[in-house]
């Protein structure tokens, strides 16, 4: 993607998607029982953590100048991936 508002919307509009699924994630889990609510809480935090780190990433890409952004594209995507693919192996985990 050439243009650079774009793709950080288009990152940001994701995050808002992941941070939903982690929403429905923690829900599920408070209503768990307990030996399961203790999985989940560990991988709950996890997220968080990639989660934060995805969100730094794209704050790097929002503050860097524009001769430099295409360079943060590549740890910026991924920091998405690996965001994503927790996402899904914990939702998957979970079913």
């Amino acid at each position: 993607m050439a243009n650079r508002q774009e793709y950080i919307d288009k990152l940001a509009a994701r995050l808002k998607e992941l941070d939903a699924e982690i929403e429905k994630l923690q829900a599920k889990a408070e209503q768990s029982q307990a030996e399961t609510k203790s999985k989940y809480k560990d991988e709950l935090e996890n997220l968080r953590i990639k989660r934060e780190n995805a969100e730094l990433k794209l704050d790097e890409l929002k503050n860097a100048r524009e001769d430099a952004w295409e360079e943060l594209k590549t740890g910026t995507e991924q920091a998405w991936k690996t965001l994503s693919d927790s996402v899904k192996k914990v939702t998957d985990k979970f079913k």
